[in-house]
């Protein structure tokens, strides 16, 4: 069997990236598989083939259209089957990575943003993958990419599979819990009073970044001396720190993702998620298992998570930045104990871990192939 693996860009600590390495690390040894990207930004996985495919054009869309050609013409000639985690034409499989663009290009912009070059490119990629010429199947991560998928393109439900969340272990909370939150905060210089809100995810403005900032600069002042804002992630921070000082926030730190992510939500106080718009939020879950309170938005797929354990608070849709900073004020002057032990507790009865392994079965044991 032949699996080439399909995306634009590749960086580490991306929550698209690190589940197309789980995927193909749950594929190895049974297929032959191929990598092909735009951009690959780090070290390659040992022992798999990886390809930067040059595609050449003045813009990034030019670039992407050009990569989905080879991708529909040369790929389709070397491998069994094409999975692609960005929207393209000639994908047998398509991991549904991304929450639908027709449907917040519908709902959350004006006709004239999609009547741009740019987002009408987009709107045909994904409607190469989910309209009804299409024979791609879908590997979706949330209910909420199928509410939104099925309304603007009615999708057939045979195409549509749901997966499980696939968070790794190494997130739950262990006997060392303790020990990994004095290590952390040590090594922040956090003293026992100072509270710790964490926000992990690249791409700051979809993150939401400056509705965190907003409601850290609305707590009340001797609240707000207590508090230290650390921001892990792909971005610039240059832009994002100035507007901290801007609000009068002192105490930010923004550093690149960082391969410690258990060991820093072992040592925060709070998860602070306020994200545009998110297919999923692995961030999210793996906060829950770790017994580290969220604050998300009800535009995150995995936010039906922390309602189910009752491991925090979810914003409503449409957001409000004044629900968000009143939760950010309760849950940091709440007694979080019964968050932290619901949300252990949920890590260890549900079935959270095995999506790498429910695609490789979908991939290998039971999918017709291109």
């Amino acid at each position: 069997m032949r699996l080439a693996f399909a995306l634009f860009n590749w960086f580490p600590y991306g929550g698209m990236q690190r589940d197309l390495v789980k995927v193909v690390q749950a594929c190895r040894g049974r297929a032959e598989i191929g990598i092909y990207c735009l951009r690959w930004d780090g070290p390659h996985l040992e022992g798999i083939h990886t390809v930067e495919v040059p595609c050449r054009a003045f813009t990034a869309t030019g670039r992407r259209a050009a990569f989905e050609r080879f991708v529909a013409t040369e790929l389709r000639q070397r491998y069994d089957t094409i999975i692609g985690f960005n929207r393209m034409a000639g994908l047998d499989v398509y991991f549904g990575a991304d929450n639908c663009f027709a449907w917040r290009a519908l709902h959350q912009r004006g006709w004239w943003y999609r009547q741009t070059p740019r987002v009408r490119h987009y709107l045909r990629q994904e409607a190469a993958v989910f309209g009804p010429q299409s024979s791609t199947r879908i590997l979706l991560l949330s209910a909420l990419q199928r509410r939104q998928y099925e309304a603007v393109y009615h999708t057939p439900a045979s195409r549509l599979i749901d997966l499980r969340p696939g968070i790794s272990r190494e997130h739950r909370a262990g006997a060392d819990a303790p020990m990994q939150r004095a290590r952390i905060r040590q090594s922040l210089g956090l003293g026992e009073q100072d509270l710790l809100v964490l926000q992990v995810g690249s791409s700051f403005n979809t993150k939401g970044v400056d509705r965190s900032l907003l409601a850290l600069a609305s707590l009340p002042a001797p609240l707000r001396a207590r508090v230290h804002y650390l921001l892990l992630g792909q971005d610039q921070p240059a832009p994002w720190l100035r507007h901290a000082q801007q609000l009068g926030l002192n105490q930010v730190r923004i550093e690149p993702g960082r391969p410690d992510i258990p060991d820093c939500m072992q040592g925060a106080d709070l998860l602070l998620h306020p994200s545009r718009h998110e297919s999923a939020g692995l961030v999210i879950l793996e906060a829950v298992v770790a017994g580290l309170p969220v604050l998300t938005t009800a535009s995150c797929g995995y936010a039906e998570h922390v309602l189910a354990a009752g491991a925090g608070l979810v914003c409503d849709e449409p957001f409000v930045q004044t629900q968000l900073n009143d939760h950010l004020q309760t849950m940091l002057q709440a007694d979080s104990t019964a968050w932290r032990a619901n949300g252990i507790a949920y890590g260890q009865t549900q079935d959270l871990y095995d999506m790498p392994q429910q695609v490789a079965t979908l991939l290998l044991d039971e999918a017709p192939h291109g």
